[in-house]
């Protein structure tokens, strides 16, 4: 039988901080996107003689896309990761070390990423 590795279990912990790294510039990258709008009718405001019409709603959607997308694949990310972490066997598992605050803090961002998502959709023009 081999020895006992938390190495395992700590690439486990990695790949779930670089999926949450990723999945929070989504996020990100969603909100500029659905604000991009709002700026572009701010700019066609100023000067109505030059700028063309702009369609905030379009880059609302897209960007309420975007933040579901990278809210979505939090929450898979978290669910993988508590299975995976379920499955080792207890001496691949560090003993002082707690392995649901890694879940806890995940499901927290994914909750706010969804809540981002619900005010970009209740705010879209």
């Amino acid at each position: 039988m081999a020895a006992s590795d938390p190495r395992v279990f700590f690439a486990a912990e990695r790949t779930l901080l670089a999926w949450l790294r990723t999945c929070i510039a989504i996020v990100g990258l969603g909100f500029v996107v659905s604000r991009f709008g709002l700026f572009l009718h701010l700019i066609a405001l100023q000067s109505p003689a030059h700028a063309p019409k702009t369609e905030a709603v379009t880059s609302g959607i897209l960007g309420l896309a975007f933040v579901l997308l990278g809210a979505v694949a939090i929450a898979v990310a978290t669910i993988q990761h508590g299975r995976f972490i379920a499955t080792l066997p207890e001496q691949d598992r560090p003993g002082e070390y707690s392995r649901h605050w890694a879940i806890w803090l995940s499901a927290l961002v994914s909750g706010a990423s969804f809540v981002l998502a619900g005010y970009l959709g209740l705010t879209l023009e």
